[in-house]
């Protein structure tokens, strides 16, 4: 059963390799000509570089497997990936001279790939599209929360019409024929801890696949260690602490990319403030008090995108849907994400990190920390200009959601996590929903 679908994986990975060989064989024809057999030769000793690049950002960027995955989100991954295949190997050739590679050869390059790609790619989708199992539904089990989780589990592809059964108590059912009668369980944050173990039990032993929303009681006993005491075993849990090495990792990081990122941002950011400048009144960049490290205040950087009186009236209020507060030119920069630029300042400061969780204001973190105490939790790490909240969740996702997923972040942090998610913050930047306002 695992070798199939491991074969499909081989064979996808196989023709994404040869669409890139293909599409570079052909941009050294057109630039470089049948006869200049020397230059071939040389520019196909850079394939393998790029044949690398692209495994990396293939794999963070999901495009291994296809399944149950959406043609549009397939697509939007491939440009941004071979995007940043191409982007790095430019940089590749200008800052190391002895790379002699035609640029042209690459831009023909990254649109004949991309071209080759897409068609590669819509073919085998259709191929998993025709070879999914059939699907005998969703059951639900949840409390108090079916409505929103529905909807959400709704919007995954392939699972739009498919739960098929919705348990607000245990009790009243058979649990194990129940389970039994569908392919997949999801089971609600807000049901009792016993009813949640009865359920796992119960799909284990049908060998169902269980998906759970996660409290913090779950996202205690994630990552624990074991301790045994005396011949009893014993859970550690984490207390959400990066360790020194990775402190010291982490700000190295920080540096690393904030500086080449001002230097090569800096005209943009020039021009930005140009625009911002003609477009309204008030300054160009504004500071803002937000909480960061183990609760300490600190003044963020951003570029102007809203009226400069925008909060005089109504004090401090979340951005909405269509918000008349912001400015012609704030509406783009938001969008983009270009209004965040400053805070790479901030970042070598040390008051920020280049990944983390994003910096709140005091009014609504006194809010959130006396609904969900939880929530202090986060500042056990610096904040940060993007993150797994940024990429994995939207503007207007609901805080606890984006606490779930800074706490995750928190506890699997890591050099290659920055990294990936450093990656997959340039797909955010292009797509329109996740900027929304909060309804």
């Amino acid at each position: 059963m695992n070798y199939y679908p491991l074969l499909r994986k081989l064979i996808l990975i196989i023709g994404d390799m040869a669409c890139l060989y293909i599409a570079t064989v052909l941009a050294m024809l057109l630039e470089l000509g049948f006869k200049q057999t020397d230059k071939i030769a040389f520019h196909l000793q850079f394939l393998p570089i790029l044949i690398v690049f692209m495994l990396v950002m293939f794999n963070v960027y999901g495009l291994f497997s296809l399944v149950r995955k959406r043609l549009a989100d397939i697509f939007l991954n491939l440009i941004v990936a071979v995007a940043n295949i191409y982007i790095l190997a430019m940089a590749i050739t200008f800052f190391f001279r002895s790379f002699d590679y035609s640029r042209v050869v690459l831009l023909y390059s990254g649109v004949l790939s991309l071209a080759f790609l897409f068609a590669w790619n819509y073919i085998c989708h259709q191929w998993e599209v025709k070879k999914l199992p059939k699907f005998s539904g969703i059951l639900f089990c949840g409390a108090g929360e079916e409505e929103r989780l529905i909807t959400k589990i709704a919007k995954i592809y392939g699972l739009e019409h498919s739960i098929k059964q919705v348990i607000t108590d245990i009790a009243e059912v058979d649990l194990q024929q129940t389970i039994n009668a569908y392919d997949l369980v999801f089971i609600g944050a807000e049901l009792a801890i016993t009813d949640k173990e009865q359920i796992v039990r119960s799909g284990r032993s049908c060998k169902k696949q269980i998906f759970i929303v996660p409290t913090m009681y779950e996202m205690a006993c994630k990552n624990t260690k074991l301790l045994i005491a005396d011949d009893i075993p014993m859970q550690r849990v984490t207390r959400l602490l990066l360790t020194t090495e990775q402190k010291i990792l982490k700000r190295l990081l920080d540096i690393a990319v904030a500086i080449p990122a001002i230097l090569i941002l800096l005209p943009l950011m020039l021009v930005t403030a140009i625009a911002i400048k003609a477009d309204s009144k008030g300054p160009v960049i504004y500071s803002q008090e937000r909480v960061g490290l183990y609760g300490k205040t600190f003044k963020v950087y951003k570029f102007r995108s809203m009226r400069q009186d925008a909060e005089a009236k109504s004090g401090p209020v979340l951005a909405k849907e269509g918000d008349n507060r912001i400015t012609k030119v704030g509406r783009f920069i938001r969008a983009t994400r270009i209004d965040e630029l400053p805070q790479l300042f901030n970042v070598l400061k040390g008051e920020m990190s280049i990944v983390g969780p994003r910096p709140e204001r005091p009014f609504f973190v006194e809010q959130y920390v006396q609904e969900r105490p939880e929530y202090s939790y986060r500042h056990n790490v610096k904040p940060g200009i993007t993150g797994l909240a940024q990429i994995a969740g939207k503007y207007n996702t609901t805080a606890y959601d984006k606490l779930i997923y800074d706490l995750i972040y928190i506890q699997e942090q890591s050099v290659k996590t920055d990294l990936i998610i450093m990656l997959q913050t340039f797909k955010v930047l292009i797509t329109k929903e996740s900027t929304e306002g909060v309804k």
